[in-house]
């Protein structure tokens, strides 16, 4: 049931272990989320595993999130030592604000570097984030390059390196990280709509179904536009099935195609063809 997620192989539990030992030989975290879940998607020992360092929060795939909502965001999220910004890992988007918003984080540490003679100050910055929240394209756009493996599936960054900019940034990899329970269910439905959960461990009926079931709640006419529906039925199974029919999701006798039409909405939804949507805002 998705509301029993529990995931936590072996290797995260390693991750975790690294990044505490490995922050001493950084200057900062960059810790990225998904823009269109940014609660969800924050692994929560993150804060006080790093609350001693400088961090920047990195909202990605903001093309696919709400612009209004993201910039919420930023605002409650910025504070202390603690910047957000709204990024495109793909697009690039968003990347050149990173370097200034470093250099005012670690502004006396660069000072005191400059007054000792040292005029290039390379930052060393730790990179996280769960799985497939898009940390490995970050990387690649950053360094210009193909330096970490990107793949479809979620966790498939396994070890730690070092990755050189040509703007005076040291990146730091590591794998993705997830944490062992999700308390609320909401928070694994949502990680599992965006793909941050393997579908293979999923029923993806049952997680098409939620999804129409919050997205008619919040943004019914994205819906009604997206699969020519004239309106919207009480239930969301009602509605899967009226989608289901519309892009010919049917089998023998005129039966849905129950697994087909879910990839599809899975689908749709992951590639923003559905508009702008944010799943998750700050609270008020």
């Amino acid at each position: 049931m998705i509301s029993a997620i529990n995931w936590f192989p072996g290797h995260m539990a390693k991750t975790r272990r690294e990044i505490k030992e490995n922050l001493k030989l950084v200057d900062a975290v960059i810790e990225i989320r998904d823009s269109r879940i940014v609660q969800s998607s924050a692994n929560p020992e993150i804060n006080t595993i790093c609350k001693d360092k400088p961090r920047i929060i990195l909202l990605n795939k903001c093309d696919l999130s709400e612009e209004k909502v993201t910039k919420a965001w930023i605002n409650t999220l910025s504070k202390d030592n603690v910047r957000a910004l709204a990024i495109n890992s793909l697009n690039g988007i968003g990347l050149k604000n990173i370097k200034g918003e470093l250099d005012n984080l670690l502004k006396e540490k660069i000072d005191r570097l400059k007054q000792k003679g040292v005029m290039n100050v390379i930052i060393r910055v730790m990179v996280v984030g769960i799985p497939n929240v898009g940390k490995s394209s970050f990387i690649n756009k950053m360094a210009k390059n193909t330096a970490a493996k990107i793949g479809d599936k979620p966790g498939v960054t396994r070890t730690k390196q070092w990755i050189k900019t040509k703007i005076g940034i040291e990146l730091m990899d590591t794998p993705g990280v997830l944490w062992p329970k999700f308390e609320e269910k909401k928070v694994g439905l949502n990680l599992a709509f965006t793909g941050a959960i393997k579908d293979e461990i999923m029923d993806v009926e049952e997680l098409a179904l939620n999804l129409v079931e919050r997205l008619q709640k919040y943004y019914p006419n994205r819906l009604m536009e997206r699969y020519k529906l004239d309106s919207l039925d009480e239930t969301a199974l009602e509605n899967m099935e009226n989608i289901a029919r519309k892009r010919g999701a049917i089998i023998s006798k005129g039966n849905i195609d129950y697994n087909r039409v879910a990839v599809m909405l899975l689908d749709e939804f992951r590639g923003g063809k559905l508009g702008p949507i944010s799943l998750e805002r700050p609270k008020q």
